[in-house]
């Protein structure tokens, strides 16, 4: 599946129109037996990963920031030779819950061809994103919401698990 910037502003307008009815099934997907909610994602994940090249979207990191911890801000010290307190000062802010974000979007390691610059060295969440083959995933159901708007990924797995009429 090819990603374009028409394509990316077409799945988040039709996330941020259905953004509520979403919101509903989301919390709806929380009554579900923990372990086969588990199990029904993973699978979900695998299939849609197994279409997409998250290098053709790169939306996460085009518009939002992952929260950094202690020791995402020393692995990307050592990866770039810098000291922690100075990836702090050049990179990351604290946001109004407390966590370290990137200063800006893009993410600063992005680059032009969507190819990140501290891969193997990259936040923890960054790693994870977008959460969807994740255990305990009752867990971040309002997070998975959020990221409808965000990730044609999750948007594309939700969209089908209410095409399909899944309930708990």
């Amino acid at each position: 599946m090819n990603y374009t910037e028409e394509s990316i502003g077409r799945m988040q307008s039709k996330a941020v129109a259905n953004y509520k009815s979403i919101k509903t099934f989301i919390r709806r997907l929380g009554r579900m037996q923990p372990q086969k909610l588990d199990k029904f994602m993973l699978e979900q994940h695998n299939l849609e990963f197994q279409q997409i090249n998250c290098l053709e979207c790169a939306n996460c990191c085009k518009t939002i920031s992952p929260a950094i911890y202690e020791s995402d801000i020393r692995r990307i010290g050592a990866a770039l030779k810098m000291k922690p307190a100075d990836v702090i000062s050049s990179y990351l802010l604290l946001d109004k819950d407390g966590e370290y974000v990137f200063k800006k979007t893009p993410c600063p390691f992005l680059d032009k061809e969507n190819y990140c610059a501290i891969y193997e060295s990259r936040p923890k969440a960054c790693r994870e994103y977008p959460h969807t083959n994740r255990k305990r995933f009752y867990q971040i159901l309002e997070l998975t919401a959020r990221n409808t708007k965000v990730c044609p990924t999750v948007f594309n797995i939700i969209e089908k698990m209410r095409k399909t009429n899944l309930s708990p």
